[in-house]
């Protein structure tokens, strides 16, 4: 199992229509993906509350980085969260 940690610099004025759009995301896109197994909302950084963190677990590495971003499903979860990015997501994973 890997463990996908991701830190989203979210847009000002759309927190909430951010977690929303995750929330949904969360529910509708990635259950259906090859290799998925869970995902977990943490919440608003303290020291930068404009950063979210979630994580995703995935059966393997390769489930997220090529299965997943690979196909139509990721493109279908960025243009539901996407919108509310200011800037690229720092995203890393765990053994």
């Amino acid at each position: 199992m890997v463990l996908e940690v991701a830190h989203v610099t979210v847009l000002a004025g759309h927190e909430e229509a951010f977690v929303d759009a995750l929330s949904e995301a969360a529910d509708t896109v990635l259950p259906s993906a090859d290799g998925f197994v869970a995902f977990s909302a943490h919440g608003w950084c303290v020291e930068r509350p404009n950063v979210y963190l979630f994580t995703i677990q995935w059966a393997s590495l390769e489930a997220h980085t090529e299965g997943f971003r690979g196909s139509d499903l990721f493109t279908d979860w960025r243009a539901l969260i996407g919108p509310h990015f200011d800037g690229p997501p720092a995203v890393e994973h765990f053994a």
